[in-house]
């Protein structure tokens, strides 16, 4: 919704001294409607915390925050948070504890459904693919908004997730990426129903599988292109810091390369062709390119992460295969530094062919293992203006960001989405020295709620 300041004032006096309710974003300002809000005319109650259209001021964003936070119901729900702290940290451990290496996440799914369903939403579920999803109606219903959280760990099976505390800081594998913003999720829906807060927008809460690494944001990319469900708008918690919002989406391409050939004696089979050395002047060529490209522009990324092949110093090896990633902001950056990679490492092993004295060609395959898209939710979204509301009134000086995460896929397909921190402080993520502090911790969870009602509209009662 778009106020003047002039007609934001009006509405706001009228509303402290309960003569009308707040509009939403179906009902523009305009001469008219401002007469009416001077004149002592009682409008229909809706929610307030909604202004669907772009382009409204941010002093505007703030103002609604400000009067959501001084709601006697917001004001409960944030003495409910603090008074929750030593369950919260409880569950938080306890669910740290439960393995969720990569792939196999269904141990922890089914814990996590419990937890839900002992919340008190209006369904729980796990859907085909895994994820668990947590339905909470609102009073209309007309527009669906997601709270998400992602269920994996980078850690592989044997990994020893058990927590260990030193002083008040909590250490093990997992604690803060992503566990912490699973509790942080399960801590708002329990708040929503121990307030008794009543929305006007569903809020459809769920913990995602596959966000890691190869997982490939594979849970999101389900429930946005395949369930069916209808998303309108998409908050994901990952991170700790609440200061900081991501509405950029860091988008990445991932291969893997594999040169064959026959393979043979070091000395005996000798002018065969080499895959590794092919493999290296492919690289080579693409390196070279790459960095030319990389240098002006958008930034963009490129890295070799790991490379294989082979059976022992004296053979020749029948392949060599390297895995890449390739990263922009840009989606157009992201395709063209991807048609380099691709033209630079056929030419190199093209070209090696033509130095090999005896045996077949050596052959070149490439299989994406990854593909994140990028983009921006802009940042005069009303998503991102309520966020960035929702974080001034715990710290002065919110900044945006860009990252890759969960709410990369809802970018990508047009809906307004972001990613918040979970709040506390923490460091060494995918190390197995990953710490998490509940050092005010309790303000993420906060912000998160705050975020939420301002998108989804808080119903009075």
């Amino acid at each position: 919704m778009v106020f003047s300041n002039l007609s934001f004032l009006f509405l706001n006096d009228r509303l402290k001294n309960k003569i009308v309710a707040p509009m939403n974003t179906r009902q523009a300002i305009n001469l008219p409607v401002l007469l009416l809000l001077i004149c002592p005319v009682i409008l229909p109650a809706t929610a307030y915390g909604q202004s669907k259209k772009t382009g409204s001021s941010p002093d505007a964003y703030v103002k609604a925050m400000q009067t959501l936070t001084s709601d006697k119901a917001v004001i409960e729900a944030f003495k409910i948070i603090d008074n929750l702290e030593p369950y919260t940290l409880k569950e938080h451990i306890e669910l740290t504890e439960i393995p969720a290496p990569p792939f196999k996440e269904s141990v922890r799914a089914q814990h996590f459904k419990k937890m839900l369903e002992a919340a008190g939403p209006d369904k729980v579920w796990i859907d085909s693919l895994g994820n668990v999803l947590a339905l909470r109606k609102g009073k209309t219903g007309k527009r669906t908004v997601v709270l998400d959280a992602h269920l994996d760990t980078v850690f592989p099976e044997g990994t020893d997730v058990k927590v260990k505390a030193k002083g008040d800081t909590l250490f093990a594998p997992g604690i803060s990426d992503d566990t912490r913003g699973l509790i942080v999720m399960l801590t708002v829906l329990k708040v929503l129903e121990k307030a008794s807060i009543e929305t006007a927008d569903d809020i459809l809460f769920v913990g995602s599988l596959g966000e890691e690494g190869l997982g490939d944001l594979r849970g999101v990319k389900f429930v946005v292109n395949k369930s069916k469900l209808k998303i309108d708008s998409w908050i994901s918690v990952d991170g700790t810091d609440i200061a900081e919002i991501n509405n950029g989406a860091l988008g990445s391409v991932r291969y893997k390369a594999t040169v064959k050939g026959p393979g043979g004696h070091s000395w005996g089979a000798f002018g065969l062709g080499n895959p590794h050395h092919a493999m290296a002047k492919g690289l080579n060529y693409f390196s070279d390119e790459a960095m030319r490209f990389t240098s002006t522009g958008i930034k963009t990324s490129f890295n070799v992460g790991r490379t294989g092949g082979g059976t022992s110093v004296n053979s020749i090896p029948f392949e060599s295969w390297m895995e890449v990633d390739m990263r922009s902001e840009s989606p157009q950056q992201l395709k063209k530094i991807d048609s380099i990679f691709k033209a630079t490492l056929a030419r190199g092993v093209e070209d090696y062919n033509k130095s090999i004295k005896k045996g077949p060609a050596l052959t070149l395959t490439l299989e994406q293992i990854g593909f994140r898209p990028s983009g921006t939710t802009q940042e005069k979204e009303p998503i991102v203006q309520r966020a960035l509301a929702a974080a001034k009134y715990f710290n002065p000086t919110p900044k945006l960001a860009i990252g890759s995460t969960n709410s990369n896929i809802a970018i990508a397909k047009g809906i307004p989405a972001i990613t918040l921190g979970a709040g506390g402080k923490s460091n060494n993520e995918h190390s197995l020295g990953e710490w998490w502090l509940n050092d005010k911790g309790a303000e993420g969870i906060k912000c998160v709620l705050l975020t939420l009602l301002l998108e989804t509209g808080l119903e009075k009662k």
